[in-house]
């Protein structure tokens, strides 16, 4: 019996340490309310629809991080996405364009 009640803790204890582990990345510090009335009004520059640009940003805010919208801003002023960040840039993009343009 004290073997498996002993194999049963470790598993336990690795599952906990795990789960412990994984949730630190989750828990990247939001966007900035400076860097959503950025991402708005950088949006409305560019494409003069204040409706698509309020819902883009605030899906922005529960969609990315903090390091992220900077990612975004930058890229909607022209710049591009690093190499290991494009996959999460056009996930990004898509998840938004879902929630602000449903049928597009």
């Amino acid at each position: 019996m004290t073997g498996k009640w002993n194999r049963t803790m470790r598993t336990y204890l690795l599952a906990i340490a795990l789960l412990g582990g994984s949730s630190l990345a989750v828990m990247a510090a939001p966007p900035t309310a400076a860097q959503k009335d950025e991402f708005y009004s950088v949006c409305v520059g560019i494409s003069q629809n204040a409706e698509l640009c309020r819902c883009k940003a605030d899906a922005a805010m529960t969609l990315i991080d903090e390091r992220f919208m900077g990612v975004v801003i930058a890229s909607m002023k022209g710049g591009s996405p690093d190499a290991a960040d494009y996959d999460a840039y056009n996930t990004y993009v898509a998840k938004s364009n879902q929630i602000c343009k449903p049928n597009y």
